[in-house]
């Protein structure tokens, strides 16, 4: 008897430390260029993480999403204004170009095989840019106003190949599909 608590007691203590170690994650990075991100959080899937300072006066999101990456792939972060999911997502995408610069802009994805091209969103962007370093790619951008408020439907994806400059599909893993959720930018 003596055993299968002492059992129970290790295991909730290597749960307890790895929740731990995973709440902190996010909150020990430091970005280029002396960013500095109020709040942060480890996304559920593809090893990503999304840091934000939320201006609710001006209803206006500054955001850091970040991701290991390989430097032939991408990366994106969305938010979709109408529903859960990736249909009808508004995405800042980025990647390497055919020149070796990191490029990164805005794209719509209206089907489950979407251009990827550059397109204008329902909602203002500002501030875009993107950098590699370490393996990690990092789409930085100031999203808003925000037209329902500081609660949003968002996705966030990455793909292993870009042609002609163009991101090609990813991968169909749980962990691609599942890449969606609502977060409160107010509420951190």
């Amino acid at each position: 008897m003596a055993a299968v608590s002492v059992l129970k007691f290790l295991v909730s203590l290597l749960a307890s430390v790895f929740a731990i170690s995973s709440a902190l994650k996010c909150s020990h990075t430091t970005f280029l260029h002396k960013r500095v991100f109020k709040s942060c959080v480890d996304l559920r899937h593809l090893g990503a993480q999304l840091y934000w300072n939320y201006v609710p006066s001006h209803e206006k999101v500054s955001i850091a999403y970040r991701a290991k990456q390989v430097p032939t792939g991408w990366i994106a972060w969305g938010i979709n204004p109408t529903r859960p999911g990736m249909i009808g997502s508004q995405a800042l995408v980025a990647f390497h170009n055919a020149d070796g610069r990191m490029i990164v802009y805005p794209t719509s994805i209206k089907s489950y095989d979407p251009s990827m091209l550059p397109e204008k969103l329902s909602f203002l962007v500002s501030n875009i840019s993107a950098e590699y370093a370490n393996n990690v790619m990092t789409i930085y951008a100031t999203v808003g106003p925000l037209k329902n408020g500081s609660v949003v439907n968002h996705v966030w994806q990455a793909g292993s190949s870009v042609s002609g400059n163009v991101p090609q599909m990813h991968a169909t893993f749980p962990s691609n599909l599942q890449s969606v959720g609502k977060i409160d930018f107010y509420s951190a």
